[in-house]
Protein backbone atom coordinates (compact mmCIF):
# COMPACT_ATOMS: atom_id res chain seq x y z
CA UNK A 1 0.00 0.00 0.00
CA UNK A 2 0.88 3.72 -0.38
CA UNK A 3 3.33 4.57 2.14
CA UNK A 4 3.79 1.53 3.80
CA UNK A 5 7.01 -1.33 3.01
CA UNK A 6 8.12 -4.12 4.12
CA UNK A 7 12.15 -4.79 4.50
CA UNK A 8 13.02 -8.16 1.63
CA UNK A 9 15.16 -9.77 4.74
CA UNK A 10 12.34 -10.00 6.90
CA UNK A 11 9.62 -12.78 6.86
CA UNK A 12 6.48 -11.46 5.72
CA UNK A 13 4.33 -13.27 8.49
CA UNK A 14 0.61 -12.80 9.85
CA UNK A 15 1.53 -10.09 12.26
CA UNK A 16 3.57 -8.31 9.16
CA UNK A 17 0.58 -8.54 7.26
CA UNK A 18 -1.96 -7.42 9.77
CA UNK A 19 0.58 -4.41 10.54
CA UNK A 20 0.91 -3.36 6.34
CA UNK A 21 -3.01 -3.94 6.47
CA UNK A 22 -3.93 -1.40 9.15
CA UNK A 23 -1.03 1.03 8.35
CA UNK A 24 -2.20 1.43 4.26
CA UNK A 25 -5.51 2.90 5.53
CA UNK A 26 -3.94 5.36 7.64
CA UNK A 27 -3.03 6.74 11.30
CA UNK A 28 -6.42 6.43 12.89
CA UNK A 29 -6.89 3.31 11.50
CA UNK A 30 -7.13 0.26 14.19
CA UNK A 31 -7.15 -3.73 13.82
CA UNK A 32 -10.52 -5.35 14.96
CA UNK A 33 -12.48 -7.81 15.78
CA UNK A 34 -11.40 -11.35 14.79
CA UNK A 35 -7.57 -9.80 14.11
CA UNK A 36 -7.54 -7.63 17.02
CA UNK A 37 -8.71 -11.50 18.90
CA UNK A 38 -5.57 -13.00 17.32
CA UNK A 39 -3.38 -9.72 18.13
CA UNK A 40 -4.35 -9.63 21.81
CA UNK A 41 -3.39 -13.20 22.21
CA UNK A 42 -7.18 -14.26 22.82
CA UNK A 43 -7.56 -16.75 20.07
CA UNK A 44 -4.40 -19.13 18.27
CA UNK A 45 -5.90 -19.10 14.99
CA UNK A 46 -4.73 -16.08 12.51
CA UNK A 47 -7.72 -14.69 10.43
CA UNK A 48 -8.26 -15.09 7.01
CA UNK A 49 -9.53 -11.51 6.61
CA UNK A 50 -7.97 -8.79 8.27
CA UNK A 51 -10.59 -6.92 9.88
CA UNK A 52 -9.96 -2.92 10.20
CA UNK A 53 -12.02 -0.21 11.97
CA UNK A 54 -11.58 3.58 10.45
CA UNK A 55 -13.28 7.02 11.09
CA UNK A 56 -16.29 7.26 9.30
CA UNK A 57 -15.38 10.34 7.14
CA UNK A 58 -12.07 8.41 6.06
CA UNK A 59 -11.46 7.69 2.54
CA UNK A 60 -10.32 4.72 0.81
CA UNK A 61 -10.55 1.78 -0.81
CA UNK A 62 -11.40 -1.67 0.40
CA UNK A 63 -8.29 -3.53 0.05
CA UNK A 64 -8.09 -7.71 -0.77
CA UNK A 65 -8.54 -9.74 2.02
CA UNK A 66 -10.00 -7.28 4.45
CA UNK A 67 -13.23 -6.54 5.95
CA UNK A 68 -13.11 -2.81 6.36
CA UNK A 69 -16.25 -1.12 9.41
CA UNK A 70 -16.40 2.49 9.24
CA UNK A 71 -16.91 4.38 12.58
CA UNK A 72 -15.33 6.60 15.27
CA UNK A 73 -14.09 4.67 18.26
CA UNK A 74 -14.26 6.59 21.70
CA UNK A 75 -10.00 6.77 22.81
CA UNK A 76 -10.74 4.14 25.47
CA UNK A 77 -11.73 1.87 22.66
CA UNK A 78 -8.27 2.40 20.95
CA UNK A 79 -5.12 1.23 22.54
CA UNK A 80 -1.72 0.64 20.52
CA UNK A 81 -0.54 -2.63 21.84
CA UNK A 82 2.98 -4.35 20.31
CA UNK A 83 3.80 -1.13 18.03
CA UNK A 84 -0.12 -1.39 16.65
CA UNK A 85 -3.37 0.68 16.91
CA UNK A 86 -6.23 -2.08 18.25
CA UNK A 87 -9.36 -2.20 19.74
CA UNK A 88 -9.08 -2.54 23.36
CA UNK A 89 -9.18 -5.83 24.98
CA UNK A 90 -12.41 -5.25 26.50
CA UNK A 91 -13.86 -3.87 23.20
CA UNK A 92 -12.50 -7.23 21.22
CA UNK A 93 -13.20 -9.38 22.95
CA UNK A 94 -17.31 -8.55 22.94
CA UNK A 95 -16.78 -8.08 19.46
CA UNK A 96 -14.68 -10.93 18.23
CA UNK A 97 -16.90 -13.65 20.29
CA UNK A 98 -19.58 -12.85 18.04
CA UNK A 99 -18.63 -12.44 14.65
CA UNK A 100 -19.20 -15.14 12.35
CA UNK A 101 -15.42 -16.69 12.28
CA UNK A 102 -15.30 -16.04 16.70
CA UNK A 103 -16.67 -17.84 19.45
CA UNK A 104 -17.42 -17.92 22.83
CA UNK A 105 -13.96 -19.37 23.45
CA UNK A 106 -12.67 -16.05 22.76
CA UNK A 107 -14.47 -14.63 26.01
CA UNK A 108 -13.42 -17.49 27.76
CA UNK A 109 -10.16 -17.24 27.32
CA UNK A 110 -10.30 -13.06 27.90
CA UNK A 111 -12.22 -13.95 31.53
CA UNK A 112 -9.57 -16.52 32.78
CA UNK A 113 -6.43 -14.61 31.67
CA UNK A 114 -6.94 -10.98 30.92
CA UNK A 115 -9.58 -9.23 32.09
CA UNK A 116 -13.39 -8.90 34.68
CA UNK A 117 -16.74 -9.46 33.05
CA UNK A 118 -17.60 -5.47 34.50
CA UNK A 119 -15.07 -4.08 32.12
CA UNK A 120 -16.67 -6.23 29.30
CA UNK A 121 -19.87 -4.94 30.41
CA UNK A 122 -18.82 -1.38 30.36
CA UNK A 123 -17.13 -2.20 26.54
CA UNK A 124 -20.39 -3.61 25.52
CA UNK A 125 -22.82 -0.67 26.72
CA UNK A 126 -20.18 1.88 25.82
CA UNK A 127 -20.78 0.85 22.03
CA UNK A 128 -24.10 0.11 21.68
CA UNK A 129 -25.87 -0.29 18.46
CA UNK A 130 -22.76 -2.11 17.10
CA UNK A 131 -22.57 -5.57 14.61
CA UNK A 132 -23.61 -8.62 16.93
CA UNK A 133 -24.77 -6.62 20.41
CA UNK A 134 -27.45 -8.91 21.04
CA UNK A 135 -25.67 -11.84 21.12
CA UNK A 136 -22.89 -9.91 22.93
CA UNK A 137 -25.30 -9.16 25.70
CA UNK A 138 -26.30 -13.03 25.97
CA UNK A 139 -23.17 -14.13 26.20
CA UNK A 140 -22.28 -11.32 28.84
CA UNK A 141 -25.22 -12.53 30.68
CA UNK A 142 -24.57 -16.34 30.60
CA UNK A 143 -20.90 -14.77 32.05
CA UNK A 144 -22.87 -13.22 35.09
CA UNK A 145 -22.64 -15.77 37.34
CA UNK A 146 -18.46 -16.41 37.67
CA UNK A 147 -18.32 -18.38 34.71
CA UNK A 148 -15.12 -18.78 32.69
CA UNK A 149 -15.88 -21.46 30.05
CA UNK A 150 -18.59 -23.66 28.48
CA UNK A 151 -18.28 -26.23 30.86
CA UNK A 152 -18.70 -24.40 33.98
CA UNK A 153 -21.78 -23.20 32.67
CA UNK A 154 -22.89 -26.81 32.20
CA UNK A 155 -22.38 -27.32 35.60
CA UNK A 156 -23.94 -24.21 36.52
CA UNK A 157 -26.89 -25.12 35.13
CA UNK A 158 -26.59 -28.82 37.00
CA UNK A 159 -26.70 -26.81 39.98
CA UNK A 160 -29.60 -24.91 39.50
CA UNK A 161 -31.41 -27.53 37.85
CA UNK A 162 -31.35 -30.03 40.70
CA UNK A 163 -31.68 -26.68 43.34
CA UNK A 164 -28.02 -26.66 44.91
CA UNK A 165 -26.86 -23.73 46.41
CA UNK A 166 -24.55 -22.39 48.45
CA UNK A 167 -21.42 -22.34 45.72
CA UNK A 168 -19.32 -19.90 44.32
CA UNK A 169 -17.90 -19.66 41.00
CA UNK A 170 -13.67 -18.80 40.32
CA UNK A 171 -13.54 -18.85 44.22
CA UNK A 172 -9.88 -17.32 44.98
CA UNK A 173 -8.10 -19.30 47.99
CA UNK A 174 -4.72 -19.52 48.81
CA UNK A 175 -3.40 -17.78 45.76
CA UNK A 176 -5.24 -20.36 43.42
CA UNK A 177 -8.67 -20.16 41.94
CA UNK A 178 -10.98 -23.44 42.62
CA UNK A 179 -13.70 -23.44 39.81
CA UNK A 180 -16.65 -24.14 42.34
Amino acid sequence: AKGVYHVNDQAFTTAALIRATVWSYGNLAAASGATAAWWHSLTTDPPAVVEVTVPRNSHGRRRPRTRVRRRDLKPADVVEHRGLRVTSLDLTTVEAAVRRDGSPTIMDTALQRHTELPRLWRAHLGNKGRYGAPRARMMLQAARDGAHSHAERVFIRLLRQHNITGWIANHPVGGYVLDF
